[in-house]
Formats: C-alpha cells, sequence, structure tokens
C-alpha cells in the first residue's frame, strides 16, 4: 500500500476537522493556516503522527457554552450565551482572554483558543491556551447593568476556572472594569483570596503595570527587529493602526516613541485621518475616559478627516501597517491597496486580522510580514507575569515588566527566524511561528503520552 505523503496526511485531519465542525469557518481558518506550515515538520518527525498530535491539538480538552441570565436597570431580563474553550494545557493552565462582543460565536472562541495555544507556547512561559466571553455588548450599558451581566456570567463560569485550572484575561470589551466585576463575584463564591485566577487586574489589586500596555508594545517590539534585519525601522515611517482599543492605544504610543507618524486609527463605525499625526492622548480621552467614537476626534482636532467607511483607513497610504482591531479586517481587496502604496510591512496586533487571500497578497509582493500569533504575544506573556507577581506576593516595576516584555518579544522574533530557517523558509515569519509553536507543544504531548 502506498506510503501516505505529509501534505496527504495533514488533508485528511483537516478533512475530518471540516466534518465535525461544519461552518465554523474561524475555526477552520485558524487550524488550516497552521496545519499548511507543517509538512517539514511531518517528515522529520514521524512519531507524531503515530501519536495523533495534530488530531490531538486541534480538539479541545474541554468547551463549555452556557445560559447567562441578567437583568436591565429597567428590570428587563435579557439572556446571552457564556462561552469557555479549554484548549490544551500540556504545558500549563489553560490561559486565554474574555470577549465580550455581539458577533462572539462558538467558532470564534474556538478559533482564538487554538492560537492561543501556540501563541502562549512561543512565551516560553509554562501556560496553556484557552479562551472564551460572551456575545454580551457591553456599549451603551451602565456600569451597574455591566456589573450585573459580570456577576451572572462569572456565576458560572467560576465552576470552571482557578489559578492552577484556567487563568482567564480581557480581551474585546474586557477591561479592568470587568475583570473587577468578575474577580469579585469568583471571591464571594469561592470564599477564598486567588488573585492568580484573572489576570489584567487593576494594578491596586493584584493587576501587574504595563498589562494593559503589553499587547500594543510587544507588537512594536516584534515589528522593529522584524524592520531591523531588512535595514528598517519605525523611525520616520508613516504608519496606520486599526482600532483604537487598548492594544491600538498602545500601538500607537510605542510607533510614536520609536520615531513614527501614526496617521490614521479606527473603530468599529469608521476612522480617522490626521496627516499631522495622530495624538494619542486624545484617542485615550475619547476611548478610555469618555467611551466616545472615535469621530469625535475631529472636535479636538477640525483638520483631521473622518471615513465612516472602516476599511477604507486601508487605502491610506503608509509605511507599516498595524491592524489591531478584528479577525479579517484586511481582506485581498484591502491587501492589494496597501501594496500599490508601497507598505513596507504589516505587523498584525489583533487575532488573524488577515485573510488567507490577504496574506498572500502581502507576502507575494514581498511586503514584511508579522503574524498575530508571534507580534501579539506581549499581552499573554505580561499575564504570564502578572500570575508569576500573584504566586511570590510581589509586584514589580513598569520598568522592570517591560524590560522582560521585550526580551520575550525579542526571543520570540529570534525562534521564528531561527526556525524557519531550519525547516527551508528563510524570513518566512508564519512558517517558524507555527512550527516553532506547535513543536514545543508537540515535543511535551509525546512525552506525556496519551491524553
Amino acid at each position: 500500500m502506498k506510503q501516505q505523503s505529509s501534505y496527504e496526511y495533514i488533508q485528511a485531519v483537516h478533512k475530518k476537522i471540516k466534518e465535525r465542525n461544519l461552518g465554523q469557518s474561524e475555526f477552520l481558518q485558524a487550524t488550516w493556516e497552521v496545519f499548511d506550515s507543517l509538512k517539514p515538520v511531518f517528515e522529520q518527525h514521524p512519531e507524531y503522527v503515530e501519536q495523533g498530535i495534530l488530531e490531538r491539538i486541534s480538539e479541545p480538552e474541554r468547551f463549555i457554552e452556557f445560559r447567562v441570565t441578567w437583568e436591565d436597570d429597567e428590570g428587563t431580563v435579557h439572556v446571552n450565551r457564556g462561552y469557555r474553550v479549554q484548549f490544551n494545557s500540556t504545558l500549563g493552565p489553560f490561559k486565554g482572554g474574555l470577549r465580550f462582543h455581539p458577533t462572539l460565536t462558538g467558532s470564534v472562541v474556538k478559533f482564538l483558543g487554538f492560537e492561543q495555544i501556540f501563541k502562549n507556547a512561543l512565551t516560553g512561559l509554562p501556560i496553556g491556551g484557552g479562551k472564551g466571553g460572551s456575545d454580551f455588548d457591553p456599549k451603551g450599558k451602565s456600569d451597574r447593568e455591566i456589573m450585573r451581566f459580570c456577576q451572572s456570567f462569572m456565576t458560572e463560569l467560576s465552576r470552571h476556572i482557578g489559578p492552577d485550572i484556567d487563568v482567564p484575561a480581557g480581551d474585546i470589551g474586557v477591561g479592568k472594569r470587568e475583570i473587577g466585576y468578575m474577580f469579585g463575584q469568583y471571591k464571594r463564591l469561592k470564599n477564598v483570596s486567588e488573585a492568580g485566577v484573572f489576570t489584567g487586574k487593576n494594578p491596586d489589586n493584584g493587576g501587574s503595570l504595563i498589562r494593559k500596555e503589553a499587547t500594543g508594545y510587544g507588537t512594536v517590539y516584534f515589528v522593529e527587529e522584524m524592520l531591523k534585519d531588512q535595514g528598517h525601522s519605525f523611525k520616520d515611517s508613516r504608519v496606520i493602526v486599526s482600532g483604537s482599543g487598548n492594544v491600538s492605544i498602545y500601538a500607537m504610543e510605542k510607533a510614536i516613541e520609536f520615531g513614527a507618524t501614526v496617521v490614521a486609527c479606527s473603530d468599529s463605525e469608521g476612522f480617522v485621518y490626521d496627516p499631522d499625526g495622530i495624538d494619542v492622548e486624545t484617542v485615550k480621552q475619547l476611548k478610555e475616559v469618555e467611551r466616545k467614537r472615535i469621530y469625535h476626534y475631529l472636535e479636538h482636532h477640525p483638520k483631521a478627516q473622518y471615513g465612516n467607511e472602516k476599511s477604507d483607513i486601508w487605502k491610506i497610504k503608509c509605511d507599516i501597517a498595524l491592524p489591531c482591531a478584528t479577525q479579517n479586517e484586511i481582506d485581498r481587496e484591502s491587501a492589494q491597496a496597501m501594496v500599490e502604496n508601497l507598505v513596507k510591512a504589516v505587523g498584525e496586533g489583533a487575532n488573524m486580522p488577515c485573510t488567507e487571500e490577504a496574506i498572500r497578497v502581502l507576502t507575494n509582493n514581498g511586503v514584511l510580514f508579522a503574524p498575530a500569533k508571534a507580534a501579539n504575544a506581549g499581552g499573554v506573556a505580561v499575564s504570564a507575569m502578572e500570575m508569576s507577581q500573584n504566586s511570590m506576593r510581589y509586584a514589580w516595576s513598569s520598568e522592570e515588566v517591560d524590560e522582560k516584555l521585550l526580551q520575550v518579544m525579542t526571543t520570540i522574533y529570534k525562534t521564528c527566524t531561527d526556525t524557519a530557517e531550519q525547516y527551508g523558509s528563510p524570513g518566512n515569519l508564519i512558517i517558524g511561528a507555527n512550527i516553532a509553536g506547535f513543536k514545543k507543544i508537540a515535543d511535551a504531548m509525546v512525552s506525556h503520552g496519551l491524553n
């Protein structure tokens, strides 16, 4: 009988995944993006095939879906869905954020959790991969409505988490306010003070300094390493950053610190273009304090321009693009516009913000590309540092955490470049990140036996 090639094996496994996860387009996209990089790995490591590593790593250890019932300020009862995927605990407790957004589905949760496995492995820290959240929309809700929702959500989730089991953090729609409400409910239900059960807490309540900034800072640190290898830099570059949440704001802040001019950012309704450079302090005031839409930026900077088609942000000429909003925000058409405008580099600050077609357009045209599971790993890296500080009952200074973050991101970059070269694809950070993350998990799973 003809021996199955590595590619045939990968295709056969993914075919089974498609059959078992019908309609879960985001999850299928995420799994194939990793699988497609792994052909040389299975050629060199037949033991991975023998022990079914690919089949095991793509099936969650546990998927939890539950009802969340809460009451608004008018006394009306609402019902949302809550999720937690505990994907892989080979390296340590499940670790990954909670997202509150009306577009959240089981497929999105699974794609995020799957990506988290490899991202967490790349940090070199002892954490497994998980993700969760709800289709609840915090926009337009009062503080008390958000508190009631968070308490109801945590009443169920508290059964499944713990500092050595599963450690959630924040994501889109979940900041230190929401984490505070959930952490308070967890303590009430468990009658224990386990600071390490959540990360992203307020620094006054066991949170790490630089956690809010970490994903954005880390993305810029990674992209700067990639640029330096090609004789470029953020200095004197025009940069576009999509989004205006934590990742976007602090990617802008660090890029400006590195000498760049950030000319545009966005939110879910549109984008602002400021040729003189986006004023990050204004964006912070609007988004972190006043919780207003990005078009209010023009009230403070009337020379700026607003566009209500947020995808048009990618038609603005820039040297470096940092998509930091949400998944699949850059499609083939947007990528082509960026290439025509001679973009030099794209760094994924969000999770899977580029479609497969967009990535092909960018990489086939020589654009430097930093994939999300490597470039945006700074957030979870500092979350793991927060866990360490909680365990020690100790707090590091901002400078100490930032230095550790920089070290983690430069190490991830070197790991990706070295792995890509080792497996015959020098300079391809997508392949480098996928293989490096997969091998770390796979080797540990082999040593653990079947589970």
